[in-house]
């Protein structure tokens, strides 16, 4: 694995870490600050916001620039967002610190999958974006953890003084690792940025991330209580769950990367079907500890077989011009995210019950496999159209 890759794969550990360990950290802030846990739960909205808004703006705003350059600047703004936030004298500070940190998220990952891609030989290049990715899952399963039990035993400031410093090591393994001679340049223009959503493709395969990620929080949002309500585990036994789920997705990434660089459209359609049968069963295997286990390892390891893919199709969409279109699509599974959490508390709103909750995921994944199939016979009629002309 080039180094190159290693420096890449920091930064997304910092970017997850410092993402979700506030969800573990909420009631800790939340007294510290003098607010109730639901107001300190909108700094997690907030950061989403940050990463939606953010993202195509930064992109928009850095696409003269080097990407390396890009890279360490928003590897910077990381740091700059973190240490404010161990710093936030008062919410209303906290808030706005986060969405500063949250404003180079999509950027970073969208035009570091980029040079990821650029590092490795043209068939390894869902591999490389992988690496990249490897870094967010590995923050769920070590990061997240290890900040939350710091967060409790001394204090939740002392979580992100720590994740100052895994950006600083960022920084410093970009600058020296990330070659300057290759994804150096936007290769086109700003005009020629915008010109790519004229390609039916790229919104096609963005709408399939959106409907991916939202068939994914309209159930997980919602899994402690599935967990505890329906399976009838404990809090301590959910977090092993979790956990569980946790290194499926560490392997579904690494799987991705391989099966999307051999056939990118069929690993797409493929883990599209699988995650539908996943997502069915667990209406049933949710009853019982050992089959829920089992089950939600299996959908991480599904889920994230689709990351690499998905983010190789935008690019791959975008032909000559990928810098928007790359971090665009990380806004769009940040808004599945979000419109997935309100679909399913829509469901149970209107009656629905928690082990009914992952019918709905797999009802919004068999939207994502629609897309996927009509993305696929487009691609084949737009390939057959010459064809037919001579």
């Amino acid at each position: 694995m080039p180094l190159a890759l290693f420096a890449l794969a920091v930064a997304s550990f910092g970017i997850g870490t410092t993402e979700f360990v506030i969800m573990g950290l909420l009631p800790d802030v939340a007294a510290d600050l003098g607010v109730t846990i639901p107001q300190a739960g909108l700094l997690i909205t907030g950061y989403a916001l940050g990463v939606v808004v953010g993202g195509p703006v930064i992109a928009v705003a850095t696409a003269k620039l080097p990407r390396k350059t890009t890279l360490i600047g928003l590897a910077c703004l990381f740091c700059l967002g973190n240490l404010l936030c161990a710093l936030a004298p008062n919410y209303a500070f906290l808030m706005a610190a986060r969405v500063i940190t949250a404003l180079g998220h999509g950027a970073f990952f969208g035009i570091g999958a980029i040079v990821a891609a650029s590092l490795v030989p043209y068939g390894q290049r869902a591999r490389a974006m992988a690496m990249l990715f490897a870094g967010l899952t590995l923050a769920n399963i070590l990061g997240v953890p290890a900040g939350t039990a710091l967060g409790h035993a001394f204090s939740w400031r002392s979580t992100f003084y720590v994740v100052v410093a895994i950006g600083l090591v960022s920084v410093a393994a970009i600058a020296f690792w990330v070659p300057s001679a290759k994804g150096v340049k936007a290769p086109t223009s700003l005009i020629s940025e915008f010109r790519v959503f004229r390609n039916a493709q790229v919104w096609l395969a963005m709408a399939i991330s959106v409907m991916t990620a939202a068939s994914l929080f309209s159930v997980f949002t919602y899994i402690a209580p599935i967990l505890q309500e329906v399976t009838g585990v404990s809090p301590q036994t959910t977090t092993w769950m979790l956990l569980l789920f946790g290194f499926g997705i560490t392997i579904g990434n690494l799987v991705g990367g391989r099966l999307a660089d051999w056939k990118l459209m069929a690993t797409i359609i493929g883990a599209l079907v699988l995650l539908i049968l996943v997502l069915a069963q667990f209406t049933i295997s949710s009853h019982s500890p050992i089959a829920a286990g089992v089950t939600i390892f299996l959908w991480g390891v599904v889920l994230f077989t689709l990351v690499p893919p998905l983010q190789m199709r935008v690019i791959e969409c975008a032909g000559e011009a990928p810098n928007l279109a790359s971090t665009l699509n990380q806004g769009a599974f940040n808004l599945g995210n979000a419109g997935g959490a309100w679909i399913g508390g829509l469901a149970l709103t209107f009656g629905a019950s928690y082990d009914h909750l992952p019918l709905v995921g797999a009802a919004l994944a068999v939207a994502a496999l629609v897309i996927a199939l009509a993305s696929r016979d487009l691609a084949k009629r737009g390939a057959a159209a010459p064809l037919a002309a001579e």
